[in-house]
């Protein structure tokens, strides 16, 4: 396939975009009661909405409108034109139900297909899916990017690293597509078992649904002799393919497929659009989907978004992850995100890429302990190696904490999905 059909300039950008919101903002009035009960309260009719100027008029979409919606409320087509249902596991509430027509799954092919071709791979190339096939929307949403590519899939999806690891060596794929966490522990169990890595055909890691840092990065390329790069995506959006980041282009963020989904930073707190380059919640307003059109979506990850003058593409990019705004921990005061205190701990060495964050409370004082997986051979009593993870932590966070190291293997690794890293037990009292 033609990935990039054309060259677009932004003024070419802007217009597709205006006249695909103005006809999102009519379907989604006219086939969802939500929306239209949310612009009758507000008195906005779909007549206001007339470019991407207007779209701050708009009322934002949260995971609540979906709960409250269950099953199938904020679907805009009648059943007989869904031709796939996946949901979110709903392990924190009620899950989200996300509805495809024919038509969006072309859409959500074409994406992904866009997105590993950035992420370096190529038609020929054979792609081992390690994400999770069902209702998740990864694995069915990457396998069909790259069938549309031109790629030959191996759906291995998550689990038994015995024969994904096998299947590896044996089957000799080019890509692999997982969460990053699930990478690093290919890599160490590669390791652990004397498989040299550089033996394998693997070249790209197309890695995503989970927040990971440059020193994930390093340890990932290292670790599997690829180049990793990231996509991301959100079920209520579409799923993965929503931006993807250059193999070329490493560092510089994630290009956002603008045309299909346009781009908004807010402020956490008054949700008032933030100018490029600074960091708030980001916002997304699909232009093109059918079945379920999503307005304002507030996802809760906070990044910054702007244009490269030295990109290759004509896209927006998005910034890594810094986390989520649900998932911050304020800590005796201090905002923290764990990905500030996996900055830390991937840059030593005795450390491997697994550990925990427990906060507690113990009177009124907030407690924090960071339980770390030491590599084979190292001591979980080695006072030097806490006394400097202390000191190193302390200067990165602002604030004092705990650290326990914990012996190898004994922590659980990812095995395929994501990993919980925090454990928050303050709610208890």
């Amino acid at each position: 396939m033609k990935v990039f059909k054309e060259e677009l300039s932004l003024d070419a950008l802007r217009a597709i975009q205006n006249e695909r919101l103005v006809k999102t903002v009519a379907h989604a009035y006219n086939n969802v009661p939500q929306y239209k009960k949310k612009f009758d309260e507000i008195g906005l009719n779909p007549e206001d909405i007339q470019s991407l100027d207007d779209i701050h008029k708009l009322p934002f979409t949260t995971k609540e409108d979906f709960r409250k919606n269950y099953p199938y409320g904020m679907f805009a087509v009648p059943m007989d034109k869904i031709a796939r249902i996946h949901a979110s596991s709903g392990t924190t509430g009620q899950p989200t139900v996300v509805g495809y027509t024919k038509n969006d799954l072309d859409v959500f092919d074409e994406v992904v297909a866009r997105s590993l071709y950035v992420g370096g791979a190529r038609a020929g190339m054979k792609m081992h899916n390690a994400y999770g096939y069902g209702l998740f929307t990864g694995g069915l949403g990457i396998h069909g990017g790259a069938t549309k590519l031109g790629m030959a899939v191996i759906p291995v999806s998550t689990g038994m690293t015995d024969r994904q690891i096998t299947l590896l060596k044996e089957f000799k794929p080019e890509v692999i597509c997982c969460t990053p966490s699930y990478a690093q522990f290919l890599a160490q169990e590669c390791r652990k078992r004397g498989i040299d890595t550089k033996d394998l055909a693997l070249k790209y890691a197309v890695l995503g649904a989970e927040p990971w840092t440059e020193s994930i990065r390093k340890q990932v390329e290292a670790g599997l002799d690829v180049k990793a790069s990231n996509i991301y995506g959100l079920s209520e959006v579409i799923g993965p393919g929503v931006s993807q980041e250059s193999v070329d282009e490493q560092g510089t963020g994630s290009y956002i497929w603008e045309d299909h989904f346009y781009p908004e930073v807010v402020d956490k707190d008054t949700g008032e659009p933030l100018p490029y380059g600074e960091k708030g919640v980001l916002v997304f307003t699909t232009l093109t989907k059918e079945a379920l059109p999503v307005l304002r979506y507030w996802t809760n990850d906070i990044c910054s978004i702007q244009y490269d003058e030295n990109s290759k593409l004509p896209y927006i990019k998005m910034s890594n992850i810094k986390g989520r705004a649900d998932d911050m921990l304020i800590v005796r005061g201090v905002n923290l995100f764990h990905t500030q205190i996996e900055e830390v701990l991937f840059k030593v060495d005795k450390i491997v890429p697994n550990y925990q964050i427990h906060v507690d409370r113990v009177g009124n004082l907030d407690t924090l302990s960071v339980h770390c997986e030491v590599k084979e051979g190292v001591c979980v009593s080695d006072e030097v190696l806490i006394k400097q993870l202390r000191s190193e932590l302390r200067m990165k966070i602002g604030i004092s904490c705990d650290v326990q190291l914990v012996s190898p293997y004994s922590m659980p690794a990812s095995q395929g999905g994501k990993v919980q890293r925090i454990f928050d037990s303050r709610n208890i009292y």
